[in-house]
């Protein structure tokens, strides 16, 4: 309770029996409510306050409250009423310690206004002796409802999860046939190398012409790893200059081999030089040290692919154990871009290549507080979301920046919008646009309540054709969990 002015009124049993919560109690427990609580007169002003502990469970007899829960920041007004007999404060009391026994939000009486107030225990006591049958069926149905939502929430996860290591499986599985492919090819080249080496051996080769040879074999693979980057026209032009090339000096299949010279990056003028380098050769030995040169290069190009490949690799498995949170604290401070990009890994699948992405990323933002796992679940729920609205196709924009004290998130899609009677209810639960059997509607209020209930946090749509942008708001400055604490309960109605 705050300091605010409250005066004690007398307690008229007949009054409370006007109220709808009491109009079926007989006289004695009227009689019993009137000794046992009171009638408070309360100043405009603040009553109580969310997280304090829930002391009293108070009923409007005139008057008007307001009810707010800070959110992202800011201060929210979940209701505004003057309706006689609605209840707030410690109204779960009944539950002891199965629920957390502090107010879920805070409450503000707007004018001069009359409260029959009763202590929490008061409160509790009365529904167990009075409704004993009641009691139990409310604990029931409380927990009960708690273990669907934490049945059907796993659930959810699991397919997601299910679909995602499907994907994952197919992304790993491409690098991993490259490797053993180019692995293969590369076995080849090297014995057709040793092949080609063995055969100029044989030749008439001078010392110095076979330093030279080896040095153009240093400067072919060196070449490799710098070879510019051709459009497909220029690469095109280049092949034919250099087989045609090939074909005047008699090399065998030439035009086989100008694609692999283009893609390292060599022209005309270089092999010139090897020319120049062995024209007191025989046609048979320089024939032969193009292809050694042909050896080295495609060798390079292969392990490069087996390079870039494996690279992929690990970079998806990083992804895999950034995005599950393998071996780390549930609760901890992160980059959140790090999230967001493992995600979009895991993703990478789904949004194929019709859909272009656009990070704006502010890398000012400090680390976040937070459960990393279970917003790693949000994002994914909100781009998997955005490709759905997309159909395969357009804009995907992951934004993040600064607002006063919280970390902003932003997803938007270029789909063709949310209708208004449809974005009003796009965070309850079981609601979904999707056909049956592609959307269980539980995507969007788990991440409500991860995002709300468990961060402290904000989530809110912004739709029009086009242009459709969730928003996500954290709090950069948050006490790390008990390790007991439960998760915070759902948003409290006025009731």
């Amino acid at each position: 309770m705050t300091d605010q002015t409250h005066t004690e009124m007398a307690c008229d049993p007949a009054e409370l029996r006007s109220l709808f919560l009491f109009e079926r109690l007989d006289e004695d427990q009227l009689r019993w409510l009137c000794a046992d609580g009171r009638i408070e007169l309360l100043e405009p002003g603040l009553v109580f306050r969310e997280g304090d502990p829930a002391t009293c469970f108070y009923v409007l007899i005139d008057g008007e409250l307001r009810l707010t829960k800070v959110s992202g920041g800011m201060e929210i007004e979940l209701n505004r009423t003057d309706q006689r007999g609605v209840y707030a404060g410690a109204w779960t009391s009944y539950l002891g310690d199965k629920v957390d026994q502090n107010y879920p939000s805070s409450m503000y009486v707007t004018r001069e206004s009359r409260f029959f107030v009763l202590d929490a225990g008061t409160f509790s006591r009365m529904m167990h002796e009075w409704f004993p049958m009641a009691v139990h069926l409310l604990e029931g149905a409380f927990n009960g409802n708690r273990n669907t939502s934490q049945r059907l929430a796993e659930r959810e996860r699991l397919q997601a999860l299910g679909s995602l290591s499907a994907g994952l499986t197919h992304e790993l599985n491409n690098p991993a046939a490259a490797a053993v492919r180019a692995t293969s090819g590369l076995r080849e080249r090297v014995a057709g190398m040793r092949h080609k080496l063995a055969m100029m051996a044989q030749g008439k080769f001078q010392p110095e012409v076979l330093v030279t040879l080896v040095r153009l074999q240093e400067e072919a693979a060196a070449q490799v790893a710098k070879a510019p980057d051709l459009t497909p026209m220029e690469a095109a032009d280049r092949e034919d200059a250099l087989g045609e090339w090939l074909e005047d000096h008699e090399i065998a299949d030439g035009w086989n081999l100008a694609p692999n010279f283009v893609q390292a990056g060599f022209d005309v003028d270089w092999l010139e030089g090897v020319r120049g380098t062995l024209e007191d050769c025989p046609g048979q030995v320089f024939e032969g040290a193009i292809r050694w040169l042909n050896y080295t290069i495609e060798t390079e190009l292969l392990m490069n692919e087996i390079g870039d490949s494996t690279a992929r690799i690990s970079t998806l498995v990083n992804a895999a154990k950034q995005y599950s949170q393998m071996d780390r604290a549930p609760f901890q401070v992160v980059d959140i871009h790090e999230l967001l990009d493992s995600t979009l890994v895991m993703l990478s699948r789904k949004l194929g290549d019709g859909i272009h992405v656009e990070k704006i990323y502010d890398r000012t933002l400090p680390p976040v507080p937070c459960y990393a796992a279970e917003l790693n679940q949000v994002w994914t729920n909100l781009i998997d979301n955005a490709c759905y609205a997309m159909n395969g196709a357009g804009t995907l924009t992951v934004r993040t920046y600064r607002e006063n004290d919280c970390a902003v998130v932003e997803i938007g899609d270029t789909g063709p919008g949310i209708p208004d009677d449809v974005r009003r209810r796009v965070f309850e639960p079981f609601f979904t646009t999707k056909p049956v059997g592609e959307g269980t509607g539980l995507g969007l209020d788990i991440s409500f309540r991860i995002v709300v209930n468990k961060h402290d946090g904000d989530i809110r749509v912004e739709s029009e054709p086009g242009d459709t942008r969730f928003t996500v708001r954290l709090p950069l400055t948050r006490q790390a969990p008990e390790p007991d604490q439960v998760d915070a309960s759902p948003l409290e109605n006025v009731g």
